[in-house]
């Protein structure tokens, strides 16, 4: 029974990406001291990571290399980063998300006055050094070195603390099905947040994204505000765009 309970775990946690205890133990109508056994297990093959109330999956197989992700498809993001800054204007409060798209924009934002960046990103922060006039503030929290992003409840917090007006997040992948997705478990719940609370969603992904679904659905694709993308997608996003009077932005 209990390989059996600890095999279902694996699965409604591969299906899911994260669950709460309490979530597990009415699942498998067991006590919080068995669920926690069966935990410690799978923590010690490495397989979940324990967060606060729960587990997460342990995405290092899922989840590329920032560095390696980086070099992928170069000119099509830093087209869509350029693309992405033309919608920026002086006085901003915005939002830029840990993605090596999001972090094209920078350069192309030389020229605004009084830009407020609230980043959780480190390439974001390094990349701003050189232009006095980006006002930088980082979300802090536990630094995850496989996507150059800050983590954690710390992040999510400093957050509440921003009136931040439009938001340039990335994704791993996006479907009208599954929505906007994403690879590491860790940046589910930053992206979940940022995602509900911010009045203008703009989404940055080259063409490879689309029709693409990776580990955790984070926002629902039709609530989004704008879309930018290197070319056109093809007719049924078309339609889908004109019908959720969402806004694309392509060259």
């Amino acid at each position: 029974m209990k390989e059996d309970r600890i095999s279902a775990l694996q699965n409604h946690l591969r299906k899911n990406g994260r669950a709460s205890i309490e979530e597990l133990c009415s699942l498998f109508s067991i006590s919080k001291n068995t669920i926690r056994r069966d935990i410690n297990e799978l923590e010690k093959q490495n397989y979940i990571k324990k967060v606060y109330g729960g587990v997460i999956l342990n995405d290092t197989k899922t989840t590329e290399p920032f560095e390696s992700r980086e070099v992928k498809n170069k000119d099509e993001k830093q087209q869509i980063g350029s693309l992405a800054s033309n919608l920026v204007e002086d006085g901003d409060i915005i939002y830029i998300d840990s993605g090596t798209t999001t972090m094209c924009m920078i350069p192309h934002l030389a020229a605004r006055k009084n830009l407020t960046i609230i980043t959780n990103n480190l390439h974001v922060i390094t990349s701003s050094l050189p232009f006095s006039n980006l006002n930088i503030i980082c979300t802090g929290g536990i630094f995850l070195r496989r996507t150059n992003s800050f983590i954690g409840i710390e992040a999510v917090n400093s957050l509440k603390q921003y009136n931040i007006s439009k938001s340039f997040v990335a994704t791993t992948g996006l479907s009208i099905e599954k929505g906007l997705t994403n690879s590491s478990s860790f940046e589910y719940d930053i992206k979940r947040y940022i995602s509900e609370n911010c009045k203008q969603i703009i989404v940055l992904a080259d063409n490879t994204k689309f029709d693409r679904v990776s580990l955790m659905t984070y926002y629902d694709l039709k609530s989004i505000q704008v879309l930018v993308t290197d070319k056109e997608p093809d007719a049924t996003y078309i339609k889908f765009f004109n019908d959720y009077n969402i806004n694309l932005v392509i060259p």
